[in-house]
């Protein structure tokens, strides 16, 4: 993509509006705390320590709308404490231009390599040091610093208050992220009905296993419907595979597949009700035609082998479904339904003391060349640096525009801070013009101010979902309103924040231009990363069959868990990459496509292996384990090939499937059809995968994945 288009394509995304459900009831809560956070600050202190407070209180509420599974009343402490913390430590050195300016690059730089514990993290590190660069111009003395700090944790205290005293959806986070899980697999099951071949896309799991992870004090209190329904819904989905695919025994067309597909169906209907249960709160109500469908008795009479099995699985695990997501029967009931991992050690999520080592090794971890948080850092802390210089040497005043915007917007992605910048200019001339419009006509005191600015404040909670865009419009005006309230002139206020913003938003955009952090050159490894953990995902689920009394299946889990955050890496990168101005280097559009369905087929022949992994009394298949290792190793030594651009060979993997066969035939028995269909697929994807890696076949391997599915 040429700079020119991605420069238009940013543009667009960043200044789109799309439609998304409001909020109102938490809205109205952000802005009450707000509302009484300045009246408090106007009554006892003025109209600058209500300024100060009012920032504390406005982004402790910011921060309780980011995606995140902690308690809303811990983000807005956290904010408020830390916002509180800048603010005092900026005053301090922000009469001694070089310790200012060293403060300011370290917190910077800090809040940067933020990002590496998240978003969040990120977010609030990012918006606190943009807001420290306005509050510590408020304080005229180090008593009046302290005073200001107390008032901004006040304001993240009030917060925190109101969300414990008036919930709106408690557990709603958790609550939608398991109910998005059982809506995908319901979707799952009806497409399966028409293609029996077809994708799912993991996300949706992954989220609602990183809900699932709570503190010890969340898990005194959580709901029982939100206990036990992620572990079922993991289990359904091989299950609903194995049922459609035609390779496990029901023919395309006649009476079994139209079985299969009211199967499906009714499984759709099924999971559709638990989420809504799950997602409101409410009974589950299920269909009686789907019910009928599930408790017939003829499916066993028309179905065999493995779809027999399956269908039978599926309708213990829809019941089970349905009784976790109505809340019945004890904890021990519906932890025995969790899988492994979600009672192990690691699934609980530390607590807020215990998180900040966990934070600091993350920070620690990306200092190292070529990571794409350090490049941030680096970036964000320069560019506030040079911002804040020019704020300073420019004749325009309120110098600290410039960097804040800077600071804002920037983000490790070159799409977002493009489409953040473009957005924050847009969004600040019109948020400034309206406000100017009000501020001319109604000529408003200090009280009118501060009704205005939470009226403000209240809109962009309300729409701040709505797009970036939206939401700077209402912040301009709220800090227009709110430095008004403090004593500040609003007519130099307009030109100044128009151009100091327009300022910090270029600022942003060079710097990634000139220091970036692509993703491009990084696929090839990502797809490396992606085909290593298929490989062992597969191998680990083949070694169960070698010998099903000896072997767990924690390491198979496990697999599987890595292998989606490899496939997830992977699509966030193809993503981010498709809006970046480089050239791909080594990997093209069409072979990224065609490797990616290929894995993508790859995983799925291991998950329909995984569904009927044999019981612990099975016959051994010790062949499965020479494979399996083969695969293992094959697999590790390919992904090196790829990150080093070589076409992956794949001969042990041949030989070892040569071995299994003749061993089979020495011995006068066939192994079990299902792994032994399977390892052929296996090697049959990977030399797919091989061909659709090649520059020169690429468009027919794509070709023909095509024709297959």
């Amino acid at each position: 993509m040429s700079w020119l288009r991605a420069l238009k394509e940013t543009a667009r995304s960043g200044l789109k509006i799309e439609r998304r459900r409001l909020e109102p009831l938490i809205a109205i809560r952000g802005a009450a705390g707000l509302a009484l956070v300045i009246g408090v600050g106007l009554a006892f202190f003025g109209p600058v320590v209500a300024a100060s407070s009012a920032f504390g209180a406005f982004q402790a509420a910011i921060a309780t709308f980011q995606r995140s599974w902690r308690p809303r009343p811990v983000l807005a402490l956290v904010s408020g404490a830390s916002l509180a913390v800048s603010t005092f430590l900026g005053y301090l050195t922000g009469s001694h231009v070089l310790l200012f300016m060293a403060l300011l690059v370290l917190w910077t730089f800090v809040a940067g390599l933020a990002w590496a514990a998240g978003p969040t993290a990120g977010i609030i590190a990012s918006s606190n040091v943009a807001i420290m660069l306005v509050t510590i111009t408020l304080p005229t003395s180090v008593a009046e610093a302290a005073l200001h700090g107390t008032v901004i944790a006040f304001g993240g205290v009030v917060q925190a208050t109101l969300i414990v005293l008036f919930p709106v959806r408690r557990w709603g986070a958790q609550r939608d992220a398991l109910a998005d899980a059982l809506a995908a697999e319901a979707d799952y099951a009806r497409r399966l009905r028409h293609d029996p071949v077809a994708e799912f896309d993991p996300v949706p799991l992954m989220t609602a296993r990183s809900a699932a992870a709570i503190t010890p004090r969340q898990a005194r209190h959580r709901p029982a419907e939100l206990h036990g329904s992620r572990g079922l819904a993991e289990r359904i989905r091989p299950v609903l595979a194995s049922l459609a695919d035609p390779g496990m025994g029901v023919p395309d067309e006649g009476p079994e597949r139209d079985r299969v597909r009211e199967l499906l169906a009714a499984a759709g209907s099924v999971l559709d009700a638990a989420a809504r249960a799950i997602r409101h709160g409410d009974p589950v109500w299920i269909a009686a035609p789907a019910v009928a469908t599930l408790k017939t008795p003829d499916t066993r009479e028309l179905l065999g082998g493995p779809a027999r099995h399956a269908a039978d699985r599926l309708g213990v695990l829809l019941a089970d479904v349905i009784e976790t997501a109505e809340g019945e029967g004890t904890k021990e009931d519906a932890e025995a339904t969790e899988t492994a991992d979600a009672i192990a050690s690691h699934r609980r999520r530390p607590t807020l003391l215990r998180l900040v080592p966990v934070v600091l090794r993350s920070m620690r971890a990306e200092i190292r060349p070529g990571s794409p948080i350090l490049r941030h850092a680096v970036r964000v802390a320069v560019v506030v640096a040079v911002g804040y210089l020019l704020g300073v040497a420019l004749p325009l005043g309120h110098g600290y525009w410039a960097p804040m915007a800077a600071v804002m917007v920037m983000r490790p992605e070159f799409s977002q801070t493009y489409e953040r910048s473009v957005a924050r200019f847009g969004g600040t001339v019109v948020g400034v013009f309206l406000a100017t419009v009000i501020v001319q006509a109604a000529h408003p005191g200090v009280g009118l101010s501060a009704v205005l600015a939470v009226v403000c404040a209240l809109l962009m909670y309300l729409l701040m979902r709505t797009g970036y865009a939206v939401a700077q419009a209402c912040i301009s005006a709220y800090v227009v309103f709110l430095l008004g309230m403090a004593g500040d002139d609003w007519s130099q206020t307009v030109l100044e924040r128009v151009v100091l913003t327009l300022v910090g938003g270029l600022l942003a955009m060079v710097s990634y231009a000139v220091y970036p952090a692509w993703e491009t050159p990084r696929l090839r490894s990502r797809l490396g990363d992606w085909l290593a953990s298929d490989g062992r995902y597969a191998a680990s689920v083949v070694d169960q069959y070698a010998d099903p009394a000896e072997r767990g299946r924690d390491d198979v889990r496990a697999a599987l868990l890595a292998t989606r955050t490899a496939r997830i890496a992977w699509q966030e990168a193809v993503a981010t990459a498709r809006h970046e101005p480089v050239r791909h280097r080594g990997l093209s559009r069409a072979a990224a496509d065609d490797t990616q369905q290929v894995l993508a087929q790859f995983s799925r022949a291991a998950m329909l292996m995984e569904a009927h992994l044999p019981e612990g009394g099975a016959t051994p298949l010790p062949a499965a384990a020479q494979f399996a290792d083969a695969l293992r190793r094959a697999t590790e030594k390919g992904a090196k090939d790829v990150r080093e651009r070589r076409v992956p060979c794949w001969d042990a993997v041949r030989e070892a499937l040569a071995r299994w066969d003749e061993e089979d035939r020495l011995r006068g028995q066939a192994a079990d059809p299902v792994v032994r269909n399977g390892a052929g697929l296996l090697l049959e994807t990977l030399e797919e995968f091989s061909r659709g890696l090649d520059g020169s076949t690429a468009g027919s391997a794509g070709a023909d994945s095509a024709g297959r599915n």
